[in-house]
């Protein structure tokens, strides 16, 4: 019998990767997005080879509770890969409130209520895993970043919380803490900072999508049936 994840974030892309790996696993797919409706059609077609159930759901997480707008949608979750997002450059005090609100809903807030909403059915069952798509700078922080690390930092604190206290009902909670990777989320960078990010890098080059999906693809295993409340970084060594 077919699993069912949930992916937020699903359009982006390190979503789309996920989506296309555990599709490829044969899960049935809940594919969430916000404003990208074109790109998670797009990721419904592509899936369909694979021959399961694909379905994109609409909810714009910057707004608060705006995970409820999920919920009549979902009907029997076995995974959840929270991977919805977006990053916030410059210096701190130029951070407006609307714009430090919305980046709690969209990273921390709506995410953790989400979840919330969902264990519930994960403690019938007695199984399920849940895996974050934290940050390296969750970790170590980043300056013109400071927000966007105490969001993902939040979320770091909470899988490591959480994963203890549901340890014990056979549901597993992690994370992933990628590096610089290859999505729409640096695409604003020139080519020479690229290349000098690169070079930072002790691998030298920067990371994959498709190496952080098989990382959560990996977490949400029956390999990983013995890891709970970890931070799993890819990172090509960067940072650490």
């Amino acid at each position: 019998m077919r699993k069912f994840a949930l992916i937020t974030g699903a359009s982006g892309g390190i979503g789309q990767a996920i989506a296309a790996e555990l599709a490829a696993r044969g899960y049935n797919l809940y594919l969430h997005y916000n404003s990208n409706k074109e790109a998670a059609e797009r990721l419904v077609e592509s899936l369909s080879v694979h021959g399961g159930e694909y379905s994109p759901i609409m909810a714009d997480f910057s707004r608060q509770g705006g995970y409820k707008e999920l919920l009549p949608s979902l009907f029997g979750v076995d995974a959840v890969v929270h991977c919805g997002g977006t990053a916030a450059y410059g210096l701190f005090q130029d951070l407006d409130d609307e714009e430090a609100a919305s980046l709690f809903n969209i990273h921390v807030l709506n995410p953790m209520l989400l979840t919330k909403a969902l264990i519930p059915e994960l403690l019938k069952r007695k199984t399920g895993s849940i895996v974050f798509i934290a940050s390296i700078w969750g970790q170590t922080g980043a300056a013109c970043e400071a927000a966007y690390s105490a969001a993902k930092g939040a979320q770091i604190s909470f899988v490591k919380a959480l994963g203890k206290e549901l340890a014990p009902s056979g549901i597993r909670v992690n994370a992933i803490a990628p590096g610089a990777v290859e999505t729409q989320m640096i695409a604003g960078f020139s080519s020479e900072e690229l290349e000098e990010l690169a070079n930072e890098i002790p691998m030298g080059r920067l990371g994959r999508p498709k190496e952080i999906a098989n990382a959560a693809a990996f977490l949400l295993s029956e390999q990983a049936s013995y890891i709970t409340g970890h931070i799993l970084s890819v990172n090509g060594g960067w940072y650490t």
